[in-house]
């Protein structure tokens, strides 16, 4: 994953299967000085891929939705798809069918899982069922 924003060693970091983002910032030297991780779940497990801001704003990414300092998405553009491993349960709640109850599952599965590693494993989603899966799979993304 990547460790972005203020950090002592911002850049790539490896960390094992079931590490938080606490991990991560510490595998990239820790926080500098003055910088706050308030906005952060720390104890939130990360997911292979995803790119870790602290202490800063982020600027919207050319190839995908933009993040905020959590590093979970930001609003989505109609027509984006929303990225299943970084959409907060708000983000979520946009999509069809899928209310602020359903979007909290889908973040707690999520968060239970470690991620998602496929579009598919929505199924696994307590009230995503084959009528409700076919009309968001097409508005999501790993």
């Amino acid at each position: 994953m990547d460790v972005a924003g203020k950090v002592r060693h911002p850049g790539v970091v490896s960390l094992p299967s079931g590490a938080r983002v606490i991990d991560a910032i510490k595998e990239a030297g820790g926080v500098r000085p003055g910088a706050k991780t308030d906005t952060l779940n720390l104890a939130r497990h990360v997911v292979d891929g995803e790119q870790i801001l602290v202490g800063v704003n982020a600027t919207p990414a050319p190839t995908g939705p933009p993040t905020d300092a959590s590093g979970a998405s930001g609003p989505v553009a109609p027509g984006s798809p929303i990225d299943l491993n970084s959409a907060t349960a708000t983000q979520l709640d946009q999509l069809p069918g899928v209310g602020p109850v359903l979007a909290q599952r889908i973040v707690t599965y999520r968060t239970e899982h470690g991620g998602f590693r496929s579009v598919d494993e929505l199924r696994q989603v307590s009230g995503i069922g084959d009528a409700k899966y076919a009309d968001i799979k097409s508005l999501v993304r790993i």
